[in-house]
C-alpha cells in the first residue's frame, strides 16, 4: 500500500522519518500534492498497490485526478490528518497519533452486510394549510407527483385552479417509511372535494363565512343555514347528512407543514420531512428511485431476554431505539426490529445483555481491529496515555474539523496530541465490553462525544453502561475516586469541546494507562469479548493483590451486565421454572438430583427469572464476583426428592408435593383416596384409580 503525505503549504509540522519507521514504509513529504506535486499521485494511482492520501479537503479533486489519469489502482483511501492532529497547538507531538490515523487507514474496508431497499416512485404527500402546501408543491410538481391533504385555508387560500389532488378530514395517523407510507384519515366534511368545482358560490352564499379558500365548512362556525347547499346546486358537492368514513391512501414520501408533526420520535422515518426548507426541499426531489442501506443489526432469538413463556424480562433495546424501530412480539417469545425504520445509531446494541442483538455494520470485531491498530501503532511510535475520542461521522465529524481550522487561526489548542479521533456511523453503537477492551489494549481514556445529534436516551444509556465501566475499574483499583476512565463529553460547539477536551485530558486531570497490555481479540458475540476482558482486568486487578481483597464488587442496578440470583429457600419448591426461562443458561437444574443449580458468569441479569417464578422466590443482586466461583456451577437450592407411596419411585420433590397438597387439600375434587393419589406417580395414580373398589365405571 502506497501512502502519501503532505503538510499542507508547510502548516503542520510532520516527520517523515518518524512516520515511515511506524509504518514500515519509505515516505515522501509533499507540500502541495493537490497542486504543483499532484504528479506524484497520479504516479501513485497508476501502480496496483491501494493508495491512501493524508488529505480528505481535496478528495473530489484527487478523485477526478485518477479518472482522467485512468488509474489501475482498485482502491483509493482519504485520511485527515490535519484538523485531527497537525492543525493544534500541540502539533508537534502529534507524530505518534498521526503514524495512528495512517496505520489504521491502511486496514480493510468492512465486510460486506446483507442491505435494506427502498422504492420510491415520487408519490408525495403535503400536509399543511392549502395556501403553504401549493407554494411547496410548485416548486417540486416538475418531479414529484403531489397530493395535498388540507389542514385550511391559511392565508391566501387555495389556488382558482386545480392543478393537484387536494384531500380533506381529520388525519387520524401517518405510518411508514420511504416508499411505503400510509396515510389515515376521517373524512368528515360535507364539501366532497372529488366533486367540487371551485366555483366558489358556496363561500359567497356563506352567511357565517365559515367556508374557506380550501372549500371546506369549519363545522364551529357553521349555523346550519344551508345556504351553500342551495348555492351548490346541481353540482351536489355539499351533503351535511354524509355519514364521516375512513379512508387510506399510500405514498412514497412526507412533507408535513404542520405545527403537530405526525412523529414524535427523534429519529423520523426516511422520507418524512418537517418544514419547507430549501434543504428539505432539496432532498424530496433526489428521492425518486431505488435506494439501499445496510442492515445495520444481527439478531439471535435464541439469546434474547425479553421474553419466555409471555412473561417479559429485558426491554432495553426497546426504551432506547430513538426510530420506534424495535418493538415486542411476547407471543413469539421475541423482540421484533423493522430493518426500514432503524436508523443505525446501534444503541439497541449496546445495552443488550445478552448480545442478542449485534452490530453489524462495521462489526465490533471489526472496530475492535481498528481500536488496536491504533493505540499498538500509537505505543510504537513512542506515544503515551493515549485518550480514544469516539464520535460520529457527522456532526461529531463537523465540530473536530472546525476545532482544527480554529486552531490553525489561534482561537483554540485544537485536539492535545495524544487525543485520537475515531469516527463511528454513531457513537451510540459501541458500549462497555469495546470501551474497557480500548483501556487493556493500552488507551488511558475512553471519551464518547455526545452532540444535538443524538437522542436523549442516548445519553442516558451511554451513562448507565459507564456507571458499570467505572464502579468495576475504581473496585479493581485501576480508577481513583473521582478519575473516569470512560466518559460523556457533552459538546455542539467547536469551542466547548475545547475547553472540554482541555479540562478532561491535559494537565492534573490527564489519565495514565493502568491496564497492563491485552492481547485478545474483539470478538463477534459481545458475552465473548466481556468475558475476556474482565478475565484480563481481574487477573492483573491491584485490589486483588491485597491482604483485604473483597470477594464482590457491587455494581448499579442499571444496566448491570453481572450479578446473581438469590433465592427465598422457604418458598422456593424448585418447580424450574426460572430454568427454562433463563436465556443464558445461567439457572440450571440437576438431572441426578432436585437442585437448583446457578453459573454466575453467564447472568444477565434480565429478570426473566424473577418474574417467572411462581412463588416470588427469586431477587437479583447485582455485582461482580471476584473469587473462582464465578466461573464454577454452585447450588442456589435443595430439597429431598418425594417418593410414591405404592412404588416409592421419586417423581417430585418434597416441598413442591407438600406445597399442592396443601392448597389442594380443602378442595371438594381431593378428599380422602384422591387427596392420597397425589402422593403417587402418574403410573401408580391410574393403577389406583382403576383397581379402586369405591369406583364407578361409566360403559
Amino acid at each position: 500500500m502506497t501512502t502519501l503525505i503532505c503538510d499542507c503549504n508547510q502548516t503542520q509540522p510532520l516527520d517523515p522519518k518518524a512516520l515511515s519507521q511506524s509504518l514500515s514504509e519509505p515516505l515522501t513529504l509533499h507540500t502541495a500534492l493537490c497542486r504543483r506535486e499532484a504528479g506524484a499521485f497520479i504516479q501513485a494511482v497508476q501502480g496496483t498497490d491501494d493508495v491512501v492520501v493524508a488529505c480528505t479537503q481535496e478528495q473530489r479533486l484527487f478523485g477526478d485526478l485518477a479518472v482522467e489519469a485512468q488509474a489501475k489502482t482498485s482502491v483509493i483511501k482519504f485520511v485527515n490528518i490535519r484538523e485531527t492532529g497537525g492543525w493544534s497547538a500541540d502539533a508537534k507531538n502529534a507524530s505518534p497519533k498521526i503514524a495512528a490515523l495512517l496505520a489504521a487507514a491502511h486496514l480493510p474496508e468492512p465486510e460486506p452486510v446483507p442491505t435494506v431497499t427502498f422504492k420510491s416512485a415520487g408519490r408525495l404527500l403535503i400536509l399543511g394549510r392549502i395556501d403553504e402546501a401549493e407554494q411547496a408543491a410548485a416548486l417540486l410538481a416538475d418531479t414529484l407527483n403531489v397530493t395535498i391533504f388540507t389542514q385550511g385555508a391559511g392565508e391566501a387560500g387555495g389556488a382558482q385552479s386545480r392543478r393537484y389532488p387536494v384531500l380533506g378530514g381529520q388525519v387520524l395517523r401517518v405510518e411508514g417509511w420511504l416508499g411505503a407510507f400510509k396515510l389515515t384519515w376521517q373524512n368528515n366534511n360535507p364539501i366532497d372535494l372529488d366533486l367540487c368545482t371551485r366555483c366558489n358560490a358556496c363561500v359567497a352564499a356563506c352567511p357565517e363565512q365559515a367556508i374557506g379558500l380550501d372549500y371546506q365548512i369549519d363545522l364551529n362556525k357553521c349555523s346550519a343555514h344551508r345556504d351553500c347547499v342551495k348555492a351548490c346546486g346541481a353540482v351536489g358537492a355539499i351533503n351535511f347528512q354524509r355519514l364521516a368514513t375512513e379512508e387510506t391512501a399510500e405514498f412514497d414520501l412526507v412533507l408535513d407543514l404542520r405545527e403537530h408533526a405526525a412523529f414524535t420520535r427523534h429519529a423520523l422515518p426516511q422520507g418524512y420531512f418537517r418544514g419547507a426548507s430549501a434543504a428539505n426541499l432539496l432532498r424530496l426531489r433526489e428521492l425518486v428511485g431505488e435506494f439501499e442501506k445496510p442492515k445495520f443489526f444481527d439478531y439471535k432469538q435464541k439469546l434474547c431476554a425479553h421474553s419466555r413463556n409471555e412473561q417479559v424480562g429485558c426491554h432495553a433495546c426497546i426504551d432506547i431505539c430513538s426510530a420506534q424501530a424495535v418493538s415486542s412480539d411476547k407471543s413469539r417469545q421475541q423482540i421484533k426490529v423493522n430493518p426500514n425504520l432503524c436508523v443505525g445509531c446501534g444503541a439497541c446494541t449496546t445495552v443488550c445483555p445478552t448480545g442478542a442483538l449485534s452490530y453489524a455494520y462495521p462489526r465490533a470485531s471489526e472496530q475492535g481491529v481498528k481500536l488496536k491498530t491504533l493505540l499498538t501503532t500509537y505505543q510504537k511510535a513512542g506515544g503515551q496515555n493515549a485518550v480514544i475520542l469516539l464520535h460520529s461521522q457527522d456532526a461529531g465529524q463537523v465540530l473536530v474539523n472546525e476545532l482544527g481550522r480554529a486552531a490553525q487561526l489561534n482561537v483554540a489548542k485544537g485536539l492535545p496530541a495524544h487525543v485520537i479521533p475515531v469516527s463511528l456511523w454513531h457513537t451510540a453503537s459501541l458500549g462497555l465490553e469495546v470501551w474497557l477492551t480500548a483501556l487493556a489494549y493500552g488507551a488511558a481514556q475512553v471519551l464518547v462525544l455526545h452532540t444535538a445529534e443524538e437522542a436523549p436516551q442516548y445519553a442516558d444509556g451511554l451513562q448507565a453502561q459507564m456507571a458499570q465501566a467505572q464502579a468495576m475499574l475504581e473496585g479493581l483499583g485501576y480508577a481513583k475516586p473521582g478519575h473516569m476512565p470512560v466518559q460523556l463529553v457533552h459538546a455542539t460547539q467547536a469551542m466547548v469541546l475545547d475547553t472540554e477536551l482541555q479540562r478532561l485530558t491535559t494537565g492534573q486531570q490527564r489519565l495514565s494507562s493502568t491496564v497492563p497490555a491485552a492481547t485478545f481479540a474483539v470478538m463477534a458475540d459481545k458475552r465473548s469479548t466481556l468475558s475476556m476482558v474482565m478475565d484480563h482486568l481481574l487477573e492483573h486487578a491491584p485490589v486483588l493483590k491485597t491482604p483485604s481483597a473483597p470477594e464482590a464488587l457491587a455494581l448499579p442496578k442499571d444496566g448491570s451486565p453481572f450479578g446473581t440470583v438469590e433465592v427465598n429457600k422457604d418458598s422456593c419448591t424448585l418447580c424450574m421454572s426460572c430454568v427454562s426461562a433463563c436465556p443464558a443458561n445461567a439457572l440450571q437444574d440437576n438431572q441426578q438430583a432436585p437442585q437448583l443449580r446457578f453459573f454466575e458468569k453467564n447472568c444477565v441479569q434480565c429478570g426473566l427469572c424473577v418474574s417467572t417464578c411462581p412463588e416470588n422466590a427469586l431477587s437479583l443482586v447485582p455485582r461482580l464476583l471476584l473469587t473462582p466461583q464465578r466461573k464454577e456451577v454452585r447450588v442456589l437450592n435443595e430439597t429431598q426428592p418425594y417418593g410414591c407411596v405404592r412404588c416409592h419411585k421419586p417423581f417430585g420433590t418434597l416441598k413442591g408435593i407438600e406445597a399442592m397438597i396443601g392448597k389442594l387439600a380443602g378442595h371438594s375434587m381431593f378428599q380422602g383416596e384422591a387427596l392420597q393419589r397425589l402422593k403417587m406417580c402418574s403410573d401408580c395414580r391410574v393403577i389406583d384409580i382403576y383397581s379402586a373398589g369405591d369406583e364407578q365405571k361409566i360403559v
